[in-house]
């Protein structure tokens, strides 16, 4: 093997590793069959999300950002599923990223959002860790507090009516 050679694979095996690397430190999405603690939040309506009143109720929680584009094209799904089943008892926690929480704030006023949101403040984080970097994440909890589902990325709206399936 060529020294140019062997200089490329050095250079492809590191990039290839350098995201196992970060990765390392960050926390895992919630895993299927896990406990999951849910925090107190003030949402961004002005109601307070309670972990107490969760308990023994479906729970959606889903952290995504205004900045996100595969959050953008998820969040009217999620809109739609919350318009159709809180009726029926599903409960929602979902938690923007953004750094700002006016981004976050301004960003469901425009497009006319209502399902429940807080920001994810570093007390929030205390009590339930934002897995990884990737986004959106969306994750139910069964009635037992256990993770039921949890995906990472874009859902499409097929996915996301699924989650009515655990109610």
């Amino acid at each position: 093997m060529d020294r140019r050679t062997l200089l490329q694979a050095l250079g492809a095996a590191s990039l290839a590793s350098a995201p196992l690397a970060r990765a390392a430190d960050e926390v895992p999405p919630p895993q299927v069959g896990t406990a999951l603690t849910l925090p107190d939040a003030p949402l961004f309506d002005g109601s307070t999300f309670k972990a107490s009143a969760a308990q023994g109720q479906v729970v959606l929680v889903y952290w995504w950002a205004s900045w996100c584009p595969f959050c953008g094209a998820t969040n009217p799904f999620i809109q739609k599923l919350w318009d159709a089943q809180r009726p029926r008892g599903l409960l929602m926690l979902g938690l923007a990223v953004d750094k700002r929480i006016e981004d976050a704030r301004q960003y469901m006023a425009r497009r006319g959002y209502t399902f429940p949101t807080a920001h994810h403040t570093p007390a929030i984080e205390r009590v339930m860790p934002r897995p990884g970097k990737a986004i959106p994440v969306t994750c139910v909890r069964g009635r037992d507090g256990r993770v039921v589902m949890s995906e990472v990325g874009q859902l499409f709206e097929e996915d996301v009516q699924q989650i009515a399936r655990f109610l």
